[in-house]
């Protein structure tokens, strides 16, 4: 009798190290310690373990993830900082495959796998969401200015922690993802700016600290 959960966690790592279309049946079954029959019975297919891989996964990464990005006790600006340096070092921990299992998922799929493309595109989209929306909550409490375009903002750091996942997929330190994540913060908005986006701002001031 085989542990589900434990094999579930070795289908997820070799979801995350190869991808979808990377892995391959045998591979899974092999890694898992089961027999296709039990696959079958105990997973339904490839897809539907996949999903639920997907799942496990983000049950895992959002512990971390939302427990700063929500930290009542830091402002708003230090829970983005938090954010990137726990990126840093999460995406180069050494008892799973570097970077992150969602940020390039299902970018490049058959056209038969449009499900998987969209699922995907749809767990990126929701993270984005969910910056917007801690930026828009420190815009009420007066921590960010007023006129910060947060959904703006907000995707200029889901692109720049995808970023960070491809830096992680090809080997850079923990030091080197943690340094992009401070450059990444000198484009948040400066108190008193007026009518000028984050970004934009900063691409502005060359050198702003």
């Amino acid at each position: 009798m085989f542990d589900r959960a434990v094999a579930l966690h070795a289908a997820m790592k070799l979801f995350w190290e190869r991808g979808y279309e990377g892995t391959s049946f045998d591979e899974l079954i092999s890694a898992m310690g089961i027999s296709a029959s039990s696959f079958y019975n105990s997973f339904g297919s490839k897809e539907a373990l996949y999903c639920e891989a997907t799942r496990t996964y983000l049950e895992w990464a959002g512990q971390w993830f939302f427990a700063i990005l929500h930290d009542p006790s830091i402002d708003t600006r230090s829970a983005f900082a938090r954010l990137f340096e726990a990126t840093a070092e999460e995406f180069t921990r050494g008892d799973h495959p570097p970077g992150c299992m969602i940020s390039l998922a299902g970018t490049h799929c058959a056209p038969g796998m449009q499900s998987i493309r969209d699922m995907m595109a749809e767990h990126r989209a929701f993270s984005e969401g969910a910056m917007a929306d801690r930026m828009r909550k420190g815009v009420a409490s007066g921590d960010i200015p007023r006129d910060t375009d947060c959904d703006m903002l907000a995707a200029y750091y889901s692109a720049v922690a995808r970023g960070l996942a491809v830096q992680a997929r090809d080997g850079a330190s923990r030091e080197k993802l943690s340094e992009i994540g401070r450059l990444a913060m000198r484009a948040w908005p400066a108190a008193g700016k007026v009518g000028e986006s984050a970004v934009a701002s900063v691409a502005n001031r060359p050198g702003h600290e």
